[in-house]
């Protein structure tokens, strides 16, 4: 679907009328359409500044650099020079005066910032029990980041927050890849934390000079998937070189079809409500190369109506397809050990679910309940190397928003750091690198695909 704010801006008759009305200029967002690339910043400079008394300086260069980026002390005298990628190392910040290293860093940059750049700001990762103001400033940095972020969205940055244990520096090539990279797009705002409490693969990011598949040889399990957001996860799984399970009920079969045909997935016709239904999945999985790599749990419904006027099939419904059948599915594999160790688990909540929404009760509670499920479900699966995350996108470009009323659906759009809406794509890359081994650091965690949107922000 085509922006209509970038049309009329891009319209030499029109755009003096934009302009004079004050309609928002959004950018066009950088996306890539391939797949994982070993060094994804060839040719490109990185600035890196630093915190005094940081510890994730030396990681970082290491990372940057190693992903092919020139790696920059300080902006050059070049005023032709444009930052595409910052990384802040501000571990070092533990009271209030040491927030002037962000001013230091930022302030000379900030006229320089490239379309489409891109920041990530790593903060000290707080234990319990710790100094309270030390946590405190840590906590700051994170609402610097957010705020940093709303001043650059008109350019199309993408500014996030990574939480950085000290004994975890060895899990931050994923991350920085990711996060600095073309597939955060339309993610921004957002803050992680990278521990190592989840056993880490063999190899967390390949780095050979050439394009890797970085989840071959894996099996993975997609709900949903037969279109949407479900079928970008299809897609991006497969370009990964996962052999992608496609599940969907029958009702969606032509879709199915058409989407496993496209990508090569294999289809699988399932109402993952009715009785009996893990089981008879399990069954299939165990059938089917005896279990999963990564499970992502993307089918969901909704059935939006006032609680005044909701009925009681609309509540239970919801309630069993966002949430109940997950959790009856998680349990039966789990308990036959059918999600192999290293495993991945993605569940797809929504905004909804971080600030609710008007006439969402049942669909917010559930998509709520999946942000309390996978912080609970991390330390239980950590010890197998398990790492479990949710996702939860914002106003995403679907056939069901295409329906909306128009200004209804510009409202929506426009409703974030970025001006516009998101792509199903946008989230199935955030999926693909949650699912990869590159993200052994992250668990327990629920990130937002928004743009920096204005609800839940």
């Amino acid at each position: 679907m085509s922006d209509i704010l970038m049309k009329l801006h891009g319209n030499r008759l029109a755009a003096p009328l934009a302009r004079a009305l004050g309609l928002p200029k959004p950018v066009k967002l950088a996306r890539a359409a391939g797949g994982y690339e070993a060094r994804p910043f060839e040719g490109k400079s990185a600035l890196l500044c630093a915190a005094a008394g940081g510890y994730a300086a030396a990681a970082l260069r290491g990372v940057l650099e190693e992903a092919g980026a020139a790696v920059l002390a300080a902006p050059p005298d070049d005023e032709r020079w444009q930052a595409a990628i910052v990384v802040m190392d501000a571990t070092g910040c533990r009271a209030p005066a040491d927030y002037r290293a962000l001013y230091d860093a930022f302030h000379p940059v900030m006229r320089r910032m490239a379309r489409n750049g891109r920041v990530l700001v790593l903060a000290p990762l707080h234990q319990a029990g710790g100094d309270p103001v030390q946590a405190a400033v840590a906590r700051g940095v994170e609402g610097f980041s957010r705020s940093l972020g709303k001043e650059l969205g008109r350019k199309g940055v993408c500014v996030n927050t990574a939480y950085a244990a000290a004994d975890a520096l060895d899990r931050l090539a994923g991350v920085v890849r990711f996060f600095c990279g073309a597939q955060s797009t339309y993610v921004s705002g957002q803050a992680v934390r990278v521990t190592a409490r989840v056993a880490a693969p063999a190899s967390a990011a390949p780095a050979a000079p050439r394009q890797v598949q970085v989840l071959a040889g894996k099996t993975a399990l997609v709900t949903g998937g037969a279109r949407g957001i479900g079928k970008a996860i299809v897609e991006r799984l497969s370009q990964e070189g996962a052999r992608v399970i496609c599940l969907d009920v029958a009702g969606a079969a032509e879709e199915m079809r058409s989407t496993c045909a496209q990508y090569g997935a294999m289809p699988l016709s399932l109402d993952i409500t009715a009785p009996g239904a893990p089981a008879r999945l399990a069954d299939f999985l165990r059938s089917e190369g005896g279990g999963v790599d990564i499970l992502v749990h993307n089918a969901g419904v909704t059935r939006d109506r006032t609680l005044s006027n909701m009925q009681p099939q609309e509540w239970d419904l919801v309630v069993n397809v966002n949430f109940a059948a997950i959790a009856a599915i998680d349990a039966e594999l789990l308990s036959r050990g059918l999600l192999r160790e290293q495993g991945r688990i993605v569940y797809l909540s929504s905004i909804s679910g971080v600030a609710g929404n008007f006439g969402q009760t049942n669909y917010a509670a559930t998509k709520a309940a999946l942000i309390g499920y996978a912080a609970a479900q991390a330390p239980l699966l950590a010890p197998r190397g398990i790492c479990v995350n949710a996702i939860a996108p914002g106003f995403i470009e679907t056939a069901m928003t295409a329906k909306l009323p128009f200004f209804t659906r510009e409202v929506g759009s426009r409703l974030n750091a970025l001006m516009q809406a998101g792509q199903p794509r946008d989230a199935a890359e955030l999926v693909a690198f949650l699912s990869s081994p590159g993200a052994c650091g992250v668990s327990g965690e629920t990130i937002r695909v928004c743009g920096q949107g204005v609800m839940g922000a």
